[in-house]
């Protein structure tokens, strides 16, 4: 059964599937989060389409590095605009044992833009 870690506050917006199956195995073949991100590519938010929409990975599903492992990042809102494409995200990493984490991404930090306190 997957490993799955839920906050005890508010519930996420986002959940990580990794690589790596619940007894710690990488999982296989390497490229299963493109994989499976092309197969959900087509699930996007309305008007976003646009001339070359099938060669993007969708908003909702995307592949992603975390700490060296090969990861997709799901988001919530996939649920709404479509439960069986959900339900068959979340299935594989059920089906293949895969750990997923509940969590959200953070974006990153422009470091030229923080401003460090000065020392006396």
């Amino acid at each position: 059964m997957a490993d799955i870690t839920e906050p005890s506050n508010a519930p996420a917006r986002e959940f990580f599937i990794q690589g790596i199956t619940s007894d710690g195995r990488q999982f296989r073949p390497s490229d299963w989060a493109e994989r499976l991100c092309g197969a959900m590519s087509c699930f996007r938010p309305e008007g976003s389409g646009g001339r070359n929409a099938h060669l993007q990975y969708s908003p909702y599903v995307r592949p992603a590095l975390l700490n060296g492992v090969r990861s997709v990042v799901v988001n919530e809102d996939l649920r709404e605009i479509e439960p069986l494409a959900y339900h068959f995200v979340v299935n594989f990493a059920k089906d293949n044992d895969l750990q997923i984490v509940h969590a959200c991404l953070l974006p990153e930090v422009d470091q030229s833009v923080i401003e460090l306190p000065k020392t006396p």
